[in-house]
């Protein structure tokens, strides 16, 4: 199965982006981006591709123990950028970003332990994907109204484990569906 580790977004902060997100769409232009859909809105930790079923056991015993010894933190939406010259089109994170990135590192040290060749170590850019584009896109327009974008603050709660379920080829206008498949809380140890 397609898996990755990421942080959900509470309910609340999902509708207040897609209040911002609906505003967007409508500036000019917005028709050639693919828009990503609220129900899919995740910050990725660690990307593991096609996992076998039988390494699944020994990933989630690992991502509990990340979990555990990572502490709940502050998060918000703020902001706006884009990666691969217009390809996509993001929000960024704010608030305790040392513990975002920590524990994106935990969850990706996780994959390695429990087997998962993950490629090349790259440094974490916390981002949650809005819109992706075919071509080069210049994204200006909309990296500039997000910039005063800050959404609500919460605490991030647990961590998860999500499948991928990727659209038939060829289908136009489907998005991947997401499914998580493990939580765990952070903290749980202490």
């Amino acid at each position: 199965m397609r898996l990755f580790a990421a942080v959900l977004p509470p309910e609340d902060v999902v509708r207040e982006l897609a209040v911002e997100v609906a505003a967007l769409r409508g500036l000019p232009g917005a028709g050639g981006l693919r828009w990503t859909e609220p129900a899919g809105w995740h910050f990725t930790l660690a990307f593991y591709g096609e996992v076998d079923d039988a390494t699944v056991p020994a990933l989630s015993a690992r991502l509990e123990r990340a979990a555990q010894h990572s502490a709940p933190f502050e998060l918000a939406l703020r902001g706006g950028g884009q990666f691969g010259h217009g390809r996509a089109l993001w929000t960024g994170a704010h608030g305790d970003l040392p513990a975002l990135r920590l524990l994106a590192e935990r969850a990706e040290a996780a994959g390695r332990k429990a087997g998962i060749d993950l490629g090349e170590h790259r440094r974490y850019k916390a981002h949650l994907t809005l819109a992706r584009g075919r071509t080069a896109v210049d994204t200006r327009p909309w990296v500039d109204a997000l910039a005063g974008f800050t959404g609500r603050t919460w605490t991030v709660p647990e961590l998860t484990l999500v499948r991928s379920h990727l659209p038939a080829s060829g289908v136009p206008g489907r998005q991947p569906r997401y499914e998580p498949v493990g939580r765990w809380a952070l903290g749980a140890a202490g």
